[in-house]
């Protein structure tokens, strides 16, 4: 009876045994990851730690990796996390057989809301971690707290706790964790890049940083963070460097902050984290103290006056004609009328530009502040707000055409009578807008000068430069408000008035017309020919409806004949209206082929354009596809480079920015007599682009 006993004993003996043996396996399995983590409080951020497995036995060194998910726009942050934010912290101080632990910050990005510029990461985003151990062949018991700061318009701090408990000799390579390690450690600065410091300096009176890199490489869109630390730069905020480029040669000025007191950087260093296409660096920066260089700026007042010489030449650029036109006719009906409705008509008109130039104002810094593209006729970019406008324009058309007139009630109508004419008033302001919406696509000589130095500045800069602007545009309405005997000056209204009304509702139906053709770069062409077909066949329809049969075939016969006599004058003259050749052949804006070219003894001729650009538009048929510039451009020597801003363009937009533009056209060349490129004037004369091309040459 004995023996079926010790059979049992051993048989239980054998899988305490087995089972004793095999526990080691299920803990190494399960002890590699806590699996997410999701505070019930703050759903959209999802958090893990996970050991890769790689185990160093001879720097007793384990690696990890912190894995973190944010949904929609919820941000967390760098290191230096910024003006604001808080950087994630990690408490390992519970933990046992741990030394410490490395964090591994992977490159950032930078975010702006309501003015406050923070550094930090969106959606998915891996740190790389490295824990140093006591003793390799001991237990480590992992017992942290993760701290971690998520924003969005509003900020939660959440802690998470990660727990692990493995033993190093055991642990075997985890293949998810190694891939999301490898993923993190491809994200981060490298120490070993082709990058020299060429100068550090520090300006304690100016509290700036001046930093020259040399990239034998070339330079994209590079951008420069100072990882200021958890040392006595802590305090201290490094805000977005202002970046040249002069071949291989970049200089950033960085304006240094701090909420204490005046920050002191005599003999500190800074820990540099450089980015670019392709290209993330760090190294350290010892700086000099000295005074840094600073380019000529141009002074508020001689700003002020660009922007009223500016605004008033807009006036006369083709954009703005058809408006003019209607103000033309207007004036001319105010003869006869008493001062005080001249003055308050005009008033008005300027008033309707002074707002328009302020919503303009607001919405770029909107832009501004959020970090968006900058720039003069950016919102010619949105094909709902050119939508907009060839509505509106297609209106005016028709009203000015005397398809139809907006009827008031009559209880409204006796009001405004007994008011006086305040409803020609709100007319008047309306046209005054939309003068300035449709004199976006144009750029005048100053004008870009001053939007440049507006973009570049502060808020307030911004505003009243875009306050003289409208000013210099709105200057003849103003004249004549103030002196409304000049009204009385032009000639007496009648019937030959009607034929000018036709003559600038024609020219407003082909501002309305030319509007639509830029939406085939949204809709495509066949799509915007059915609109134009169906909104034209509309047109002449009402026009018969209204004027009759003969105004239909006068219409038709004024295009008619009108395309007919450009035709004839072509053909007898040869000049004056002479087709343009073939389009040049050019590629797209690419930095680093300038270089490239230049270094090979090639000049470069660089055109940034747009569709809805009329100044563009006027260049190109003035003065690129022109003799003897035409020629010159299609030399062997000679590379044609065209960046397309007619869409958002973040390549596009750097180069604008990096040579201090924020609006086309914008032309340069570059050539071995000049690297660092020629710019060209914002209206193209031929001497100038063949002067410009031999100099580069040379």
């Amino acid at each position: 009876m004995r023996k079926p006993t010790y059979s049992i004993a051993a048989l239980l003996l054998f899988v305490s045994t087995l089972l004793t043996a095999l526990s080691p396996l299920n803990a190494r399995a399960e002890s590699h990851s806590t699996g997410w983590m999701v505070n019930p409080d703050h759903p959209p951020v999802s958090v893990r730690f996970m050991l890769t497995g790689q185990v160093e036995p001879i720097t007793k060194t384990v690696e990890g990796v912190l894995e973190i998910k944010l949904e929609q726009d919820w941000k967390t942050y760098w290191h230096t996390p910024g003006e604001g934010g808080i950087a994630p912290t990690l408490d390992w101080s519970p933990s046992e057989n741990l030394n410490k632990v490395d964090w591994h910050w992977p490159v950032p990005h930078r975010y702006q809301v309501m003015g406050v510029e923070t550094m930090g990461y969106k959606g998915h985003v891996l740190f790389p971690m490295t824990l140093h151990l006591e003793d390799i062949g001991q237990l480590v018991r992992l017992n942290g707290t993760l701290t971690l700061s998520s924003c969005t318009t509003i900020c939660v701090l959440t802690d998470y706790q990660i727990q692990l408990n493995f033993a190093p000799e055991q642990l075997q390579p985890i293949p998810e964790a190694m891939h999301l390690y490898n993923q993190g450690i491809s994200t981060l600065p490298k120490s070993v890049s082709p990058i020299k410091l060429e100068q550090a300096l520090w300006s304690q009176n100016q509290e700036t940083v001046l930093l020259k890199l040399d990239n034998p490489n070339g330079w994209q869109t590079p951008d420069i963070f100072v990882d200021a630390g958890d040392g006595d730069l802590s305090d201290t905020t490094f805000h977005r460097p202002h970046i040249t480029i002069d071949g291989n040669l970049l200089t950033a000025t960085l304006k240094a902050s701090s909420w204490l007191e005046a920050p002191q950087l005599e003999n500190k260093t800074l820990s540099l984290v450089i980015s670019d296409q392709n290209l993330a660096a760090k190294l350290s920066a010892p700086l000099t103290t000295g005074v840094t260089e600073q380019k000529a700026t141009i002074h508020l007042l001689i700003a002020i006056g660009i922007a009223l010489l500016g605004g008033l030449i807009l006036n006369i650029m083709p954009c703005v004609l058809p408006v003019l036109g209607m103000k033309l006719s207007t004036v001319i009906s105010a003869k006869g009328l008493e001062k005080r409705q001249i003055r308050s008509q005009f008033l008005a008109s300027a008033a309707g530009i002074l707002t328009s130039f302020w919503l303009l104002a607001g919405f770029l810094a909107v832009l501004k502040l959020s970090g968006q593209t900058l720039g003069w006729g950016v919102q010619f970019q949105n094909p709902y707000f050119i939508g907009v406008m060839v509505l509106i324009t297609g209106l005016f058309a028709a009203n000015m055409l005397g398809l139809f007139e907006i009827q008031l009630p009559s209880s409204i109508s006796t009001w405004l009578a007994t008011k006086g004419d305040h409803h020609s008033t709100v007319g008047h302001f309306i046209q005054g807008m939309f003068a300035t919406l449709l004199a976006t696509p144009c750029s005048a000589p100053f004008l870009g000068t001053a939007v440049a130095f507006a973009l570049g500045a502060d808020l307030i800069t911004l505003w009243i430069t875009f306050t003289a602007l409208a000013i210099g545009m709105a200057a003849p309405w103003l004249l004549v408000a103030a002196f409304p005997g000049l009204a009385n000056l032009l000639p007496k209204p009648g019937g030959w008035m009607n034929g000018i009304k036709w003559l600038f509702g024609l020219m407003m139906l082909a501002s309305s017309l030319w509007l639509l053709s830029l939406m085939t770069g949204f809709l495509g062409l066949p799509v915007t020919a059915i609109i134009a077909a169906a909104g034209l066949s509309l047109l002449l329809w009402r026009l018969w409806l209204i004027k009759g049969p003969r105004s239909v075939i006068l219409v038709l016969a004024t295009l008619s004949l009108s395309i007919a006599a450009i035709l004839l004058a072509s053909f007898i003259t040869g000049k004056s209206a002479s087709p343009l050749p073939p389009e040049l052949k050019w590629q797209s804006l690419n930095r680093a082929l300038i270089r490239q070219s230049v270094d090979q003894g090639k000049t470069v001729f660089v055109d940034v354009t747009a569709d809805w650009c009329i100044t563009c538009k006027a260049n190109k048929a003035g003065v690129i596809l022109q003799e003897p510039v035409y020629s010159k451009l299609q030399e062997s020597n000679m590379v044609r480079m065209q960046g397309d801003w007619t869409k958002p363009s973040e390549t596009v937009t750097a180069f604008l920015q990096a040579h201090g533009r924020f609006g086309v056209p914008f032309n340069i060349v570059y050539g071995p007599g000049a690297p660092e490129g020629i710019p060209l004037p914002v209206i193209l004369t031929k001497d100038a682009v063949i002067e410009a091309i031999n100099n580069a040459s040379n």
